[in-house]
């Protein structure tokens, strides 16, 4: 059974960075498309960053040149730069899977992903 396990949240001053990871294990490979996403007290869930297997990666406007997805395939772990933080950027962070598209949803849709992780979160104080 495939299982995602993300680590590396905390409570950062705003301006402050953090990386946060995201272990896959149960499988020889990590999931060909994979994502981070958040969701704040109240409000949905929202893509942050994907990575498609061969390096195409998706942002949502509100991280664009502030957050980086990365991967090491040889670990089978996900990670998420995230520099320059707001407070605006505090809320529960997942990591999520799929190993093929489930349909034609964009990739920062969560509809997109049926591996998820139990999250890590993400504070950032003014």
């Amino acid at each position: 059974q495939v299982q995602l396990v993300e680590s590396g949240g905390g409570s950062v001053q705003a301006g402050g960075s953090l990386r946060l990871s995201c272990a896959v294990s149960g499988h020889t490979y990590s999931p060909d498309f994979m994502g981070w996403f958040r969701q704040a007290p109240g409000k949905e869930r929202e893509g942050v960053a994907t990575l498609v297997s061969g390096g195409t990666t998706t942002y949502a406007d509100s991280v664009k040149g502030r957050f980086t997805i990365s991967q090491d395939i040889a670990k089978n772990t996900l990670y998420l730069q995230m520099n320059s933080l707001t407070p605006e950027d505090t809320a529960m962070y997942y990591c999520a899977g799929t190993y093929r598209r489930l349909g034609w949803y964009s990739l920062l849709s969560p509809l997109q992903y049926n591996l998820w992780g139990q999250g890590t979160q993400v504070t950032v104080s003014s």
